[in-house]
């Protein structure tokens, strides 16, 4: 290969459906019960959800303007009040806050916390603590550092509430009223009443919506309780109650208008996605920026990248999801249809430049010689356009009709180019993210792709993993102190020297499977435990590990590699490369891309889906190295 590495430095109307009874409401709260402080004994632990989305969906919305704005009052009245009632307490939202489900409750219901053991990474205070979502079919735990006030939920709230009072005082002058019937809903589905008492039938001011948001102030209607209306005829009347409800609703319809737009793309929102800071984007907006920092645009917040793209880790917002399709369903409809054609115009294309020449990582830099006329090309185009590129591995063996590259690359930015008068440049780029190829071709005599990108879990997903691996750990102690720190010295007894002979076999050829680690000869195989010092011996030990020990396991190692002064930690790497990171998501793309080895070997880092994958991965290395007396004489750089 011409091109190398450059070695330089540095439904029906809802009175009229029938459903299932849902749970009472779960909350004594007065309606004019102020917001309180977040209290995590005295809440609720579970409720039932009931999805408002069969009403929401009926009645498409095929007008425009006023006329729209009734048919949704007059089909949808129930459900759009719904929206705006919290699950739990059944009362307007009051300080809502979404959770990583995407589902949204007052703060005030959020369930108890309980301590979590075995979780250790990452460790942060608001992270110790966990609780069960009450929503029915999610079965995750949520900790308090994902779940914020949402900012939208929370002014749409607050819009909605403040239009339905001004609307009350008109309809009060106005001496409009609404007979309005709360239905059992077990009679409803058929059911032998279980109710104690029924509320009885009450006249309210209004027309159907504010008399619905009366009885939802007053903490009189459960969030699935289900409404019956009726007029009443008053001489005195001016206006048909529905009709003046129609012009309430269009007015708080234009009033949100302007916050159902992502603050990115400046368009409705498609697929909205709340960050655990309360903000909200296009899933496929937060995608693009994320590409290049990991912080929230508009708070700067520091955000998990991977795991908010993953629509089965982290649902889309689902109240202001069913409130764009319900107000503005045309318009959403027109601008998916847009995003579809988008979409498939780039499936039809081969998107991707591809270098195919070495390994690169994400946040790592990656410095270039390009010489080859084929390549000039390619960068000069990749300069032109977004600045980016993919690089790929080259296959070093193969079948006949194999890719002569591997599947899985990482996404490049070119942060620096030099040029020279014959045509060559030097070009510093850095890794932005993993992807895998679908499918590729050539053009003008490089390859280009389609590809996908590779994510890793939620955060709650690896706090779930860790929990159900580990069990003896030797890097943590009883009072929560770190003593995983003890590395075999030059002294090491026989039964260490005896397993240098025992090393686990690495076929020279990539895999695009998600890794695990081999099963390794150990002293676990002949009944051997842990050493009396703490630290990991077998590929097993390291399964069992909390992630935190196996942080400190490899952060220890390379200060003691630095105290040696092994040749792999010269200067000129670490100009390169800079020094070991503290952040444990950057860490292992540090260490494979300073630690000799092969880069076969490193390229299953890249199949990976979580840091405690990527750090047992670094830790076999690690064994691999200390069994053959490396510890010693890594100096001489000798290669896995």
């Amino acid at each position: 290969m011409e091109s190398h590495q450059a070695q330089l430095g540095p439904q029906p109307s809802a009175e009229l459906c029938a459903v299932a009874p849902a749970s009472p409401s779960l909350s004594d709260h007065s309606p004019h019960d102020q917001p309180q402080p977040l209290d995590t004994h005295d809440r609720p632990s579970h409720f039932q959800d009931q999805d408002p989305s069969p009403w929401l969906a009926s009645s498409p919305d095929s007008h425009s303007g006023h006329a729209d704005t009734v048919d949704l009052l007059l089909d949808k009245t129930r459900a759009i009040v719904r929206l705006f009632q919290c699950h739990g307490c059944s009362l307007p939202y009051n300080t809502p806050y979404t959770l990583p489900c995407g589902r949204t409750i007052c703060k005030k219901c959020l369930p108890r916390t309980h301590p979590r053991n075995s979780i250790t990474y990452p460790a942060t205070p608001l992270r110790l603590e966990a609780f069960e979502c009450p929503f029915d079919g999610c079965d995750r735990q949520h900790v308090l550092d994902d779940c914020s006030l949402d900012v939208i939920v929370n002014k749409t709230a607050v819009m909605f509430a403040d239009a339905i009072k001004l609307a009350r005082t008109e309809a009060i002058a106005l001496s409009n009223l609404t007979h309005i019937t709360v239905q059992d809903v077990w009679q409803l589905a058929g059911i032998s009443s279980l109710r104690q008492s029924a509320i009885p039938p009450k006249t309210v001011p209004g027309g159907r919506l504010l008399a619905t948001w009366t009885l939802v102030e007053e903490g009189d209607l459960d969030y699935g309780a289900e409404l019956s209306y009726r007029p009443v005829p008053v001489p005195a009347a001016t206006q048909d109650p529905d009709g003046y409800d129609a012009q309430t609703l269009a007015s708080v319809k234009n009033a949100m208008r302007s916050e159902m737009d992502c603050q990115i793309c400046y368009g409705l929102f498609i697929d909205p996605l709340t960050t655990g800071c309360g903000h909200t984007f296009c899933r496929s907006c937060l995608h693009r920026v994320l590409d290049h920092s990991r912080s929230c645009p508009v708070c700067r917040r520091p955000l998990s990248i991977n795991s908010l793209l993953k629509r089965s880790s982290c649902p889309s917002n689902y109240f202001i999801s069913h409130l764009v399709e319900t107000f503005w369903s045309s318009e959403l409809q027109s601008r998916k249809e847009l995003l579809a054609a988008e979409m498939a115009a780039q499936q039809r294309e081969l998107n991707v430049p591809l270098f195919i020449c070495t390994l690169a990582f994400p946040y790592m830099p990656t410095f270039l010689h390009i010489f080859e006329p084929r390549y000039r090309l390619m960068i000069r185009r990749a300069l032109e356009g977004d600045r980016t590129f993919g690089m790929v591995l080259p296959k070093s063996q193969r079948r006949s009709g194999d890719a002569h590259f591997c599947e899985l690359g990482t996404l490049l930015r070119i942060v620096n180019a030099q040029f020279y008068p014959d045509g060559r440049s030097l070009i510093e780029t850095v890794g932005l993210s993993r992807f895998r190829v679908v499918r590729y071709s050539l053009l003008d005599g490089y390859t280009v792709a389609k590809t996908e990108r590779v994510d890793d879990v939620s955060v709650e997903e690896e706090e779930a993993l860790e929990a159900t691996e580990v069990g003896y750990d030797a890097g943590i102690d009883s009072a929560g102190h770190d003593n995983l720190v003890v590395m075999p010295d030059d002294h090491q007894d026989q039964h260490d020297q005896d397993d240098a002979d025992s090393k686990t076999h690495h076929s020279d050829e990539p895999s695009a499977a998600t890794p695990s680690l081999p099963h390794t000869p150990s002293a676990t195989s002949h009944g051997r435990q842990p050493s009396r010092e703490g630290r990991p011996l077998t590929v097993e030990n390291l399964n069992m590990m909390s992630t935190e020990s196996l942080i400190c396991f490899a952060k220890d190692f390379v200060r003691r590699m630095g105290q040696q002064s092994a040749r792999w930690m010269t200067d000129r790497m670490l100009a390169i490369y800079g020094e070991c990171p503290d952040d444990p998501i950057v860490f292992p793309w540090w260490f494979a891309s300073t630690l000799p080895v092969k880069e076969y070997e490193k390229y299953r880092l890249l199949a990976t889906s979580s840091v405690r994958e990527r750090f047992k991965i670094c830790a076999l290395w690690i064994l691999e190295i200390q069994r053959s007396h490396w510890s010693r004489s890594l100096q001489d750089c000798v290669i896995l």
